[in-house]
């Protein structure tokens, strides 16, 4: 709400990077405690669960923040601060933090977990991912961008293309993860999926400024999200124990963080300098790079082995 009304550049900056810290402390924060409620079995899913809701907010916002901001941009700033506001107090009241951190610090103190920063295989996965959601974040960036400028849509329609991703999300997913979760190693999922995406962005060369175009590259870039994100998820948390997963959740945040940063910045030059046809080639032969490091990573590290899925760590 604060940031809202900020005028100079310097003030917006310090109210982002203040906003900015707090949110990303959320993102560790719940990835694990998403962990500590689910079970072996049913990890995926519950951290696709986790994604429905989010996926349900980002369909109602989406829609209502193209909305609003065929209005008045300041409402945005009213309206996300009073559901955060909403959101944390639903939170204290619902569930409690004591019995869980007593638990936790239990098993911190009786088993030594090793660093995130030691495991080989979980760095070469964040280098990976880190180009996969530099390649993911143009969904916010700079295709809304290319909707608005050379293709001419409406705010109220970019924002209508947002819900609708998230209500693909949300009535798909549960059903997509049920019949995958456990039948396949999750990297073979993630690649899969980071190749849809590419997919999505790259055909926006070859199809017309229609709003049917618009709905074929949403489909493929939501088709592989759903593919490859819980399964992401999944991965990492695999690889992690109690003493360790807070560490784990924040260098796989870290690595989002970073391409959330980089993303516009690439997309923008790619774009300043050259042509968004340049930009999306690019991002789909990105994608096609995460792609092949995902599968290297599998056949090098997990394809002969046998032990189920749950047990491939370290």
């Amino acid at each position: 709400m604060v940031l809202g009304f900020q005028r100079t550049f310097l003030s917006v900056g310090i109210g982002a990077f203040i906003l900015s810290v707090c949110n990303e402390a959320f993102r560790p924060a719940n990835s694990t405690a998403v962990a500590y409620y689910s079970t072996d079995e049913n990890r995926t899913r519950s951290n696709s669960l986790n994604r429905l809701a989010v996926n349900l907010g980002w369909a109602f916002g989406g829609l209502l923040g193209g909305t609003l901001a065929e209005i008045n941009y300041h409402l945005l700033f009213w309206v996300d601060g009073a559901t955060n506001i909403l959101a944390a107090l639903l939170l204290l009241k619902l569930i409690p933090a004591s019995n869980v951190m007593k638990q936790i610090r239990k098993s911190i103190t009786t088993v030594k977990a090793p660093s995130p920063y030691q495991d080989r295989i979980y760095l070469i996965f964040i280098g990976c991912a880190t180009i996969f959601a530099t390649c993911f974040f143009h969904l916010f960036t700079m295709q809304p961008l290319y909707y608005k400028g050379p293709w001419h849509f409406s705010e109220f329609f970019i924002g209508l293309l947002m819900g609708i991703n998230g209500l693909l999300i949300v009535v798909f997913e549960m059903v997509i993860i049920h019949n995958l979760e456990n039948k396949r190693h999750p990297l073979n999922y993630i690649c899969i999926g980071s190749l849809v995406i590419g997919t999505g962005f790259v055909l926006l060369n070859f199809l017309p400024a229609a709003y049917y175009s618009a709905f074929i590259v949403l489909l493929f870039i939501t088709v592989g999200e759903m593919l490859a994100m819980p399964f992401m998820n999944s991965f990492w948390i695999m690889r992690t124990t109690a003493a360790n997963r807070g560490q784990y959740a924040a260098v796989y945040t870290i690595s989002w963080s970073v391409a959330q940063i980089i993303s516009p910045l690439i997309g923008g030059q790619i774009v300043t300098y050259s042509s968004y046809n340049l930009l999306w080639w690019v991002t789909g032969l990105m994608c096609l790079g995460a792609s092949t490091g995902f599968m290297m990573l599998f056949r090098t590290n997990f394809k002969q082995k046998v032990v189920p899925i749950e047990e491939t760590v370290f």
